[in-house]
């Protein structure tokens, strides 16, 4: 079978994040998954920023260099579109590959608010194509494990979900000058739609749908400071984004859930107290408790420079028990922040497993179920 000819938006050497690169690029080239893609095209800003990065990470001649996604859109030697940018430039940089029935693969969020995410969807379905989300938090082995142990039965039914978590960026008031637009909730990447997003999206792979969505959204530091690159506070600005986030729903019955299960996370932006975990998922069921205490951040798709462990509390035996879990091999031979956008691109070529845009939509309508008071309370 020929390999899938991917074309990459954003794989840049001055993109502020350097996403497509750490996370996208290491597993395209490596043998695996060379084995089932194949790089054909880079698009950036200009063509000539798009062939300085075909020097840079030093990919074969044969990649074309485009300056537009309209231009990248008319190629048709390209079998899927990687969306990597900020994400306010995600609607326009997928709208005109999906226009001529490319497939896509974007990055989450799908676009910087829903009315745009749901023409995507549309779109995507007129044109009769494949798109995949990258929630990748739920294609990792934590969230894997955490869905076996449930179904086996040995917790009984989920009875209640709770979540605490502490990060999104690693100061409470302060930011990278380039994540700046963190604070701008006009461009739609912000702690609450990434950080939150991404394990609100894994929670629910884990343990269901949530229903009876409530938020408590809050400012607690309106002054942020951003800082350059040699760590001197270049700016000042007000932030217009929550830093708190509190959520509760509520879980549907189903044969591991009880009906009306209660859910409730809350993640804050920032440092933890000292000593404390990053990130606690408790899961309390009828026979025993789940736990997940993460030591090196939040995010149950990266937060893996530290131990991540899972634990049992069996309540008739009134004993824990530590449940082992691993990366797959080819994962190990990977950085972090691409192990798990490897398995979405794992599930892509296998056909299934995968998130779509449709999925997507379903997480930015539900956010703004959430965030409802809070948008009220601090209008753009």
């Amino acid at each position: 079978m020929s390999p899938i000819r991917v074309a990459i938006i954003g794989l840049s050497t001055s993109a502020g994040t350097h996403w497509a690169a750490v996370a996208h690029l290491p597993y395209l080239l490596s043998p695996r998954g060379r084995s089932k893609y194949e790089i054909v095209a880079l698009c950036n800003s200009s063509i000539d920023t798009a062939r300085k990065a075909i020097a840079h990470f030093k990919l074969p001649d044969s990649v074309k260099a485009y300056g537009s996604a309209a231009e990248l859109a008319n190629d048709d030697n390209v079998d899927l579109v990687v969306v990597s940018t900020r994400v306010d430039v995600h609607y326009a940089t997928a709208h005109a590959p999906l226009d001529k029935g490319r497939n896509v693969f974007c990055e989450w969020p799908l676009a910087e608010n829903t009315e745009r995410a749901g023409e995507l969807v549309e779109l995507a379905a007129e044109r009769g194509v494949r798109t995949m989300i990258g929630l990748q938090a739920h294609a990792v082995p934590v969230s894997a494990k955490l869905r076996e142990v449930i179904k086996s039965g040995r917790i009984g039914r989920v009875v209640s979900v709770e979540a605490r978590g502490f990060g999104g960026l690693n100061s409470r008031d302060t930011a990278p000058t380039s994540l700046g637009y963190f604070f701008d909730r006009a461009v739609g990447g912000n702690v609450f739609v990434i950080g939150h997003g991404h394990d609100f999206d894994a929670i629910q792979s884990i343990v269901g749908e949530l229903t009876d969505l409530k938020g408590n959204l809050h400012i607690q530091y309106p002054t942020k400071n951003l800082r350059g690159p040699d760590g001197t506070i270049e700016k000042t600005v007000t932030s217009n984004t929550a830093d708190l986030i509190i959520v509760n729903g509520a879980l549907q019955e189903s044969e591991t859930t009880q009906k009306d299960a209660p859910v409730s996370i809350r993640i804050r932006q920032g440092q933890q107290w000292p000593g404390e975990p990053c990130f606690v998922l408790s899961i309390n069921g009828e026979k025993g408790e789940l736990r997940v205490t993460a030591e090196g951040g939040m995010s149950l798709a990266l937060a893996y420079s530290k131990p991540m462990t899972i634990q049992v509390h069996d309540f008739a035996a009134d004993e824990v028990e530590e449940i082992s879990w691993d990366w797959e091999d080819w994962q190990k031979e990977l950085p972090v922040a691409a192990r798990g956008i490897g398995a979405l691109y794992e599930a892509y070529a296998a056909g299934e497993g995968y998130p779509t845009f449709a999925d997507a939509l379903k997480r930015h309508e539900q956010l703004d179920k959430i965030a409802e008071e809070f948008v009220a309370k601090h209008p753009l």
